[in-house]
């Protein structure tokens, strides 16, 4: 038998004094009331009351079981909850379900003086005037003919009128813009003033210890769901003549796949889901359009570096026979792996010319600038959606404590601001002590990732040289395979396979930590609670998704000895060589199967995983045609949204932008995955909300919140990763050095600006002899700078290693020094927000104070002598 959690104790939180007086409670709540057989009703079978929210639970009177203690306190708990919203104001009538009688659906309405009362609390803003500044018009209205066509109808989604707005007070209704009361709150509102209400009310009280909120309720099983209601089908218009019909609108504009092309109907997202969902997809939609721009010249060098392979001049000598096939190369483990010829590696060599060539030190350059100018013209933007959706005072005025907060403030304080008492949930040591476990946990999982890195490179050692024997052995059935695959081809596609796997198992387990500690650490608000998870959450992914990257472009390859002195891991195993085209041909490896593999996964994660639950719960639950299922009833058959909401989009967007930005000169096309990605995930997130999941309750949000310097901090470090990518990682540095260093250091046989004998000089030559595997060669070669056998400093160093390692630490610094003086400019130049915006927001605050201030300090001064003269009557 499931018993009901129970909850910690707590004193009783003071709520505010906002009960409204009941002529009778019997009007208030209409236990069962009949259906009025209306399916896309969204009122009380009146026609009158609006439906602000919604109630289901399991009816124990209709189910077979004993009525034991459990069943009978959650019933008494259910019964004192609704009471308890009634007594706050709030109208409830009762519905049974229609395809199962076991449930009920009680639905919420909120009166006007009630929605005016908490308007107040919550410090909404709504219309003062309409707004008398005027617009500027855009130089390419000529245009208008052809972009026309690229926006939702303006037939179906009107644009909505602007005004002057300012924070409720019920006691000044008279000036602000009231045309019709039932619409003067929007449904959002409502919805959003209703989830207040119901986080909010007691179920429970015990002495001076109170318990409440709606969510407690949904975690002890007393309510199956709560929830608001659709305004409609979203694939059939609703014949209700006070329906919006606004997600069908969405539906047909916005989310259907024939509308892929168009631009997003924002304000009508907002005005429908609220400014939370607004401004994701708001960052979502330019984001994508940013990304084009980078994508065209991502794939521009991309191309440049195709037609480039046949004719680079270190890719013909590597596939020239008598060149490369004349070079005879150390092996590449111990013991079972034999010689090779550098013309072996011609396709390989071939590949690598596509990723790194000149043009990818430019668009790691141009990417550099990218980021940059992307995140300032957001914050522009950013700012013009803050005035035009009310949210550009929210933090200050409206953000109000989670009720999980409240219900643990048991310890007072002195408030260092109004220096009067206040309730909160621990003390300064209580406090320290919840984020030190926190941070410590986050510890403890990142050393656990590094520690699965350690694995992988285990594995990679372990596995090449089972690839090694057996693609040099004389099976025929690999014939076809050895001219395209080498063995560090192969360990390194499966280690990338692997390490995905690895990924995707820590970031389900982690999900878990990270939301059970900051539930611990106890924010006071929402915000303050997604910025600590957002927090968790990216350090862990941060490494989790980028550690295997890291390694592979700036660990891999780098300390391996030399021939005869090779350095090994753990005492047993060979540190693991690049591959014979470079380290960056691997990286690139390793961002294709993670991008890739992560897309797909999500998408089978976020479309699939929920399409089939509905589709199997319809399936279970289907009626007689004949019967007509209310609106209530088809929204609970949809999938409810989780409580985090839209932080994994978030994250899955943040991630691929680390992508993008930290790894793009090995990767000149993740711009284009991304675009690709990021156009279907607009229609995907927007089909999902729209006809997968229930109506999320409307939230308030000024900006993207801690994504924003996340975003911020990998600019910045994009800008050393790139750089340290390009000099470490690729060829680009030595080819450079060889191709301006003839007049100066000879290091080979060219006179003039050529890269002809670039290979060979690339390549240090070992005695057979001092080597214990003897055979019939005199030498082999081998990738390293270092002096040849014979010389009094035979295998240390040469001068032109020296030489490459200071020409890469001077173009580290330059290209650093030059793009962050850029950043720095351009952050500089470019303001947050635009003039036309700040004049606007002038302009709202001088009518707020004119229009609700003033006008009563002159009603006051008006009074004065009366009030005089009766005080001296």
């Amino acid at each position: 038998m499931y018993d009901i959690m129970e909850e910690e104790e707590f004193e009783a939180v003071e709520l505010p004094d906002i009960t409204v007086e009941l002529p009778d409670i019997a009007c208030c709540f209409c236990p069962q009331a009949e259906f009025n057989g209306k399916s896309d009703s969204l009122f009380f079978n009146d026609g009158v009351r609006r439906i602000d929210f919604v109630l289901v639970y399991e009816d124990e009177d209709m189910k077979e079981i004993d009525k034991n203690r459990t069943f009978q306190k959650r019933k008494q708990r259910r019964e004192y909850f609704e009471a308890s919203l009634m007594k706050m104001g709030m109208e409830l009538e009762a519905a049974r379900s229609v395809s199962d009688e076991k449930l009920l659906f009680v639905k919420v309405h909120m009166p006007w003086d009630v929605l005016c009362t908490y308007a107040e609390v919550l410090h909404i803003k709504l219309p003062i005037q309409p707004n008398d500044l005027s617009t500027t018009s855009s130089p390419f209205n000529f245009l208008s003919c052809i972009t026309r066509h690229f926006y939702p109808s303006e037939d179906l989604i009107a644009k909505e009128t602007e005004y002057f707005t300012a924070p409720f007070e019920k006691d000044r209704l008279e000036y602000f813009y009231v045309k019709d009361r039932d619409l003067f709150f929007t449904p959002s509102m409502r919805s959003r003033m209703a989830y207040y209400i119901l986080s909010r009310a007691p179920y429970e009280v015990r002495g001076n210890i109170k318990k409440f909120g709606v969510t407690k309720l949904l975690d002890g099983g007393v309510y199956k769901a709560a929830y608001p209601l659709h305004d409609c089908r979203f694939n059939v218009r609703s014949k209700e003549d006070e329906c919006p019909n606004e997600r069908y609108l969405l539906y047909n504009e916005w989310a259907h796949p024939k509308s892929f092309y168009k631009m997003q109907p924002l304000d009508l997202i907002r005005k429908y889901y609220g400014e939370k969902i607004g401004i994701y997809f708001a960052w979502l939609g330019f984001y994508t359009a940013m990304l084009a721009l980078a994508a065209i010249v991502g794939l521009g060098c991309f191309i440049y570096g195709y037609t480039t392979q046949e004719t680079s001049t270190w890719s013909k000598e590597v596939c020239d026979p008598l060149i490369g096939g004349n070079i005879v190369m150390c092996p590449q483990c111990d013991k079972e792996c034999t010689y090779w010829r550098l013309n072996s590696t011609c396709e390989s060599s071939k590949k690598l010319c596509i990723f790194d060539n000149y043009g990818t030190l430019v668009f790691a350059v141009f990417m550099a600038i990218w980021v940059t100018v992307f995140l300032e013209f957001w914050k522009r933007y950013q700012a013009e959606l803050e005035y035009e959706w009310d949210t550009v005072e929210f933090l200050e005025q409206e953000e109000q404590p989670r009720p999980e907060y409240e219900a643990k403030c048991n310890h007072e304080r002195i408030n260092p601001v109004t220096r009067v008492k206040e309730k909160v949930p621990y003390t300064a040591c209580g406090r320290c002590i919840r984020v030190s476990l926190g941070i410590g946990t986050v510890l403890f999982w990142i050393v656990l990732i590094l520690a699965s890195v350690v694995a992988i490179i285990v594995y990679r050692l372990a596995v090449f040289f089972s690839f090694s024997t057996r693609l040099q052995s004389d099976l025929k059935e690999l014939e076809p395979f050895k001219e395209y695959v080498t063995a560090q081809m192969a360990t390194s596609v499966t280690a990338s396979i692997i390490s995905f796997v690895v990924i995707m198992v820590l970031n389900i387990l982690y999900e878990r930590v990270a939301i059970w500690i900051t539930d611990f650490e106890l924010p006071r608000t929402k915000t303050d609670y997604e910025n600590s998870l957002t927090l968790k959450m990216f350090l862990f992914q941060f490494v989790n998704y980028y550690s295997s990257c890291f390694y592979i472009a700036f660990a891999k390859g780098k300390v391996v000895g030399y021939p005869g002195q090779p350095v090994y891991l753990l005492g047993k195993y060979r540190n693991e060589e690049c591959d014979p085209g470079g380290c960056l041909i691997e990286l690139t490896t390793q961002l294709t199967v993670i991008m890739g593999g992560k897309a797909i996964w999500n998408n089978i994660q976020e479309v699939l995983l929920p399409w089939m639950k509905n589709l199997i719960f319809r399936y279970c639950t289907r009626v007689g045609s004949e019967k007509v299922i209310p609106r209530w009833e088809q929204d609970y058959q949809l999938q409810p949204i989780g409580k985090l909401g839209l932080f994994y989009e978030y994250l899955e967007m943040v991630i691929q932008f680390g992508f993008v930005t930290l790894f793009v000169a090995s990767f000149p096309l993740a711009p284009v995955l991304a675009l690709v990605n990021n156009l279907f995930e607009i229609r995907v997130d927007a089909w999902k909300i729209i006809t997968q999941f229930r109506r999320m309750v409307p939230e308030k949000a000024q900006d993207i919140g801690a994504w924003q310097p996340i975003l911020q901090g990998v600019a910045i470090l994009a800008v050393a990763s790139n750089a340290m990518i390009i000099a470490f990682t690729s060829d680009m540095i030595p080819r450079l050095v060889y191709y301006w260093s003839f007049s100066v250091y000879p290091y080979g046989e060219h006179s003039s600006h050529t890269m002809q004998g670039y290979i060979n000089n690339t390549l240090s030559v070992f005695d057979i002899q001092d080597f214990s595997n003897k055979i019939s060669l005199s030498y082999f070669r081998y990738r390293d700078f270092r002096y040849p056998p014979g010389h009094h400093r035979q295998y240390e160093y040469s001068i032109y290693y020296w030489h490459v390692i200071a020409a890469k630490m001077a173009f580290i610094i330059v290209v650093e020094h030059i793009v962050y003086l850029t950043k720095f400019v351009l952050s500089y130049v470019i303001p947050d927000v635009p003039y036309t915006v700040r004049e606007q927001i002038k302009r709202e605050k001088y009518l707020s104070q004119v229009i609700l201030h003033e006008t009563n300090l002159k009603l006051v001064t008006k009074l004065r002598p009366l009030l005089i003269s009766k005080l001296h009557y």
